[in-house]
């Protein structure tokens, strides 16, 4: 790769002669301005205001716009002649945690390249240091006539360099949140928490432009005289969300489908569902009334069922014993049916004279 820039890294005492290149590319498709009319380019000339004639780079200086527009030269040697020690030094001013750099002040990103056989040592010295410590380096660089604050980190087996904006180069975030009183449920956090459990990680590398692809195919078909079929709507839209937690559920149900994990889930719910036993009215057996008339049962049936279940070693006056017990129990169900059933029909006939007597008082 092309370096871009040549100097050294100052770790204290330390000198390490670097390259530095570009560690990103941009893969964007460019267009050209062209006439409708007859598809000329359209291209931009460089013209003095004053004299209207156009000039070459040669003859193209710097100027400071003061308030009231008067410009105010400034020449290289002006800026050359200015006090700048990063001027070809990556100068290390501290080593911090990663956590304490802010992401918004990420901008250009670079990789630091050992130059020549001597800067091989202090190079992965460097590396190595910053990869036991898990911190970053905060440094001071000059670049394309100004100086700029960076932040050294290691990627693979290279010091890698992020260009960082100037913390008063950040914006306050004054005015940006919503102003409205704004409640949120727990059950849509919940929700909320489901659908980024259902879409999980992703693998970075796996991530691609589909629209410089559609671009690309665009390109080739129109090059190629073949007539490209436009693609289809995207029936998402993108209107108000009346619903928050209908939108949350169906984005949940949208994600678990493109996972595939809809059709496991419910299969694994139906195999853990208890299945219920169904039996036919026909094949029932007819209910014999209540407990109570089950137990009092004739005298006779009950002797053959204790002989059924008398075992083999009982005496005969452990049989006799087992009959006058059997009998006293079916005395005594049904002594307690009968007055059961006496006084239900003494409470009954009161309330049938009380309902005879309201008839007659109407009539």
């Amino acid at each position: 790769m092309r370096s871009i820039w040549n100097g050294a890294i100052s770790f204290g005492l330390v000198s390490i002669p670097i390259k530095l290149v570009n560690a990103t590319e941009s893969h964007s498709i460019s267009f050209r301005q062209v006439h409708l009319a007859d598809g000329g380019r359209i291209r931009y000339r460089k013209v003095c205001e004053l004299d209207d004639e156009e000039v070459t780079a040669a003859d193209i200086g710097k100027a400071y716009e003061d308030a009231d527009g008067t410009m105010i030269p400034i020449t290289d040697e002006d800026l050359a002649s200015l006090p700048l020690p990063t001027a070809k030094t990556i100068e290390i001013v501290a080593f911090v945690p990663a956590s304490e750099i802010d992401p918004l002040q990420m901008d250009a990103a670079y990789y630091l390249s050992a130059n020549g056989v001597p800067a091989a040592k202090p190079y992965t010295l460097l590396r190595e240091a910053l990869k036991r410590s898990k911190k970053v380096a905060v440094a001071k660089y000059a670049l394309r006539g100004r100086e700029r604050l960076g932040m050294l980190r290691v990627v693979d087996d290279v010091i890698a360099m992020h260009g960082l904006l100037w913390p008063d180069e950040i914006r306050a975030t004054d005015g940006v949140a919503p102003e409205t009183e704004v409640t949120v449920r727990d059950a849509e956090l919940d929700l909320a928490d489901a659908l980024m459990a259902t879409l999980g990680k992703v693998d970075m590398d796996t991530l691609h432009d589909d629209y410089r692809e559609a671009v690309e195919a665009l390109i080739a078909a129109k090059a190629s005289g073949e007539a490209l079929e436009p693609a289809a709507a995207d029936e998402r839209g993108g209107g108000k969300v009346i619903d928050l937690i209908a939108a949350l559920e169906n984005s949940v149900r949208a994600a678990k489908k493109a996972r595939g994990e809809e059709e496991t889930e419910e299969a694994q719910e139906g195999a853990e569902a208890p299945v219920a036993k169904v039996t036919s009215l026909a094949g029932r057996k007819k209910s014999g009334g209540t407990g109570a008339k089950k137990k009092a049962a004739p005298a006779g049936a009950g002797r053959k069922t204790a002989a059924k279940k008398t075992t083999p070693g009982r005496t005969p006056a452990k049989k006799t014993a087992a009959r006058s017990t059997t009998k006293s129990a079916a005395k005594k169900t049904a002594s307690n049916s009968a007055a059961k059933t006496a006084k239900s029909s003494s409470a009954a006939k009161p309330a049938a004279k009380k309902t005879s007597a309201k008839k007659r008082a109407s009539a």
